[in-house]
């Protein structure tokens, strides 16, 4: 059985409670315009809180990661821990004072051409019965971010494997993969990072290397690379910078490739750009894979019964399958427009081009460049439906008292 409500907004309809929203907010928040947040989890960054592994740390500076208006605290370190991270999201949440919708999926967003208004409906499973809630509303910012979903690509054989197969969404320490065979699938920062954790906790693991990838040392210097690199972006091109991480790359990291990892033809910041691929920052992989603690093996061909036959025809014995194998947008499957974003549920025009489009509708973080990118769309968008917000509500109250002054005269 459904309840049903129709809600009229005042203000924007953001989808997503997690970093991007939570920016979105605080900006409107500054700006006094009202809002609302649908989230369909129980709690504000679903994924950093359910759906990450408990060794992580962000990967970059926290100045480069903190969210607008409200920085980290002093006391925290220069790469604040997961746990961290979700302590200063709530923090966000509490100095703002947002309060999202949660447990409400939004089922549907479509632009009502004739009204010029969103119709934005949810199934809210809060309460004792679920809920069908239509909002309606002037502006929608889709926050739900590149991340939304698994990715689980299909295996032959796998069905008859046998083990335990899990996403590294799903993954949370190798305390329980003491001693066994675990296949990774997946070389990203993600598969890096699990295989690390699973060495750390006498596991096994062999890492699926499928396709070329970059490494690069977290640290040059004593600086973050990321933080060399922008340095070296305000005065060298983008092809130039690309070749001076990989040469510092090949003199701190070595010879990577006689291991297992071929690096790509495009540069780290080239390829990043043009094809989302981050390079990995390595935090003590690569001395486990140098050491063969942790085994490069090829693409799958198949998965048998506690088997997997490799694409050089090589079998291993397992016990285990984790698929880092990342996450994509759920867009597609619930916002009714083509304009702004692509089949792929990102936006169509690159950044920093990529956070608007027409009929009220804006997109918080698919820039493909992180926290900090998420940032300055969060404050171009919440800046943008502010300014016409205050000039709509100055219209309307223009409007209002001229009517009264005319029932007045007329009086």
């Amino acid at each position: 059985m459904l309840s049903r409500r129709c809600i009229w907004v005042n203000g924007p309809v953001i989808v997503g409670a997690g970093p991007s929203g939570l920016a979105v907010g605080a900006g409107l928040k500054n700006q006094g315009v009202p809002f609302i947040i649908l989230e369909r989890a129980d709690c504000i960054a679903s994924l950093w809180q359910k759906r990450t592994y408990d060794r992580l740390k962000l990967h970059l500076p926290k100045q480069y990661c903190q969210l607008p208006y409200f920085p980290f605290p002093d006391d925290f370190p220069e790469y604040p821990t997961k746990h961290q991270f979700i302590k200063y999201l709530e923090s966000y949440a509490k100095h703002f004072d947002i309060n999202p919708n949660f447990n409400e999926t939004v089922q549907s967003a479509k632009y009502d051409e004739t009204f010029g208004l969103w119709r934005v409906k949810t199934i809210s499973t809060g309460g004792p019965i679920p809920v069908e809630v239509e909002y309606i509303c002037r502006w929608l910012a889709v926050a739900t971010g590149e991340n939304a979903e698994k990715v689980v690509p299909e295996f032959e054989g796998l069905e008859d494997f046998g083990g335990h197969v899990t996403h590294a969404c799903d993954y949370k320490s190798g305390k329980s993969y003491f001693g066994e065979r675990v296949l990774v699938v997946g070389c990203g920062n993600s598969g890096m990072e699990v295989s690390l954790d699973l060495c750390n906790h006498n596991a096994n693991p062999s890492m699926v290397v499928r396709s070329s990838v970059h490494v690069l040392p977290r640290e040059v210097f004593g600086t973050s690379t990321f933080e060399f690199a922008v340095s070296l972006m305000k005065w060298l091109p983008l092809w130039l910078v690309d070749k001076i991480l990989i040469i510092l790359a090949y003199l701190i990291l070595g010879n990577i490739e006689k291991y297992g990892l071929k690096r790509p033809c495009l540069g780290p910041l080239e390829l990043k750009n043009t094809a989302g691929k981050t390079p990995v920052l390595d935090i003590g992989a690569l001395q486990k894979i140098k050491s063969g603690k942790i085994k490069i093996v090829p693409g799958i061909k198949k998965f048998s019964r506690g088997k997997v036959e490799l694409v050089n025809g090589q079998t291993l014995d397992i016990d285990s399958v984790i698929l880092a194998t990342g996450y994509r947008s759920n867009v597609p499957s619930w916002l009714k427009e083509n304009e702004l974003f692509s089949n792929e549920g990102v936006p169509k025009n690159p950044f920093p081009n990529g956070w608007k489009s027409k009929g009220g509708l804006y997109a918080v973080g698919f820039t493909r460049r992180g926290l900090s990118g998420a940032s300055l769309d969060a404050i171009s968008v919440a800046l943008d439906i502010a300014k016409t917000w205050k000039d709509e509500t100055k219209q309307k109250k223009k409007s209002v008292a001229a009517r009264h002054r005319r029932c007045i005269s007329h009086f």
